[in-house]
């Protein structure tokens, strides 16, 4: 149980690093002419309007965030109060909060990549993917992580009570 729990809580963490990188950076879109670069993000810059999935994107992406961030404080008060440790508590508390994230996080990229996927670019520039994009995509996997192995640890908890009898 106490591995599980502290591969999650690590996984978990690196998921919220990825999540608030992503969010905070301007590499989702980058864009290569013959003459210049440029990179955009989730934040428009002063004076520009954004479209209506860049809101969605952003709105998703700060719950999945704050959905996985407490998932992590369920799961490190776990560690310190008894109470939460039990089976049924702390553990599975903070799993389902975990993929809630997971699925906020995936709405998320999914309405980004399905927009910017359908956009046509213009022909001599060409636009691609960049690395606060992919950043998002891998938190969905380490709050996949995070959530799986605690799960795990809440199912291989000793039963207390009637029911290990």
């Amino acid at each position: 149980m106490e591995p599980c729990r502290s591969l999650a809580l690590f996984a978990g963490s690196l998921a919220l690093v990825c999540m608030l990188v992503a969010l905070s950076t301007n590499f989702w879109i980058v864009a290569i002419g013959s003459t210049s670069s440029a990179h955009t993000g989730l934040w428009p810059s002063e004076g520009s309007v954004a479209a209506g999935y860049i809101h969605v994107t952003e709105g998703f992406s700060i719950m999945a965030a704050l959905w996985v961030l407490v998932s992590m404080v369920i799961l490190l008060l776990s560690f310190f109060i008894p109470l939460l440790s039990a089976p049924g508590h702390g553990p599975l508390v903070s799993a389902i909060t975990a993929f809630a994230a997971v699925l906020f996080m995936t709405v998320a990229m999914a309405v980004y990549t399905s927009e910017r996927w359908g956009q046509v670019p213009e022909p001599h520039i060409q636009a691609f993917f960049g690395w606060s994009f992919y950043l998002g995509w891998v938190s969905v996997l380490f709050s996949l992580c995070a959530g799986a192995l605690t799960l795990g640890a809440h199912c291989s908890a000793r039963q207390s009570g009637y029911e290990a009898v």
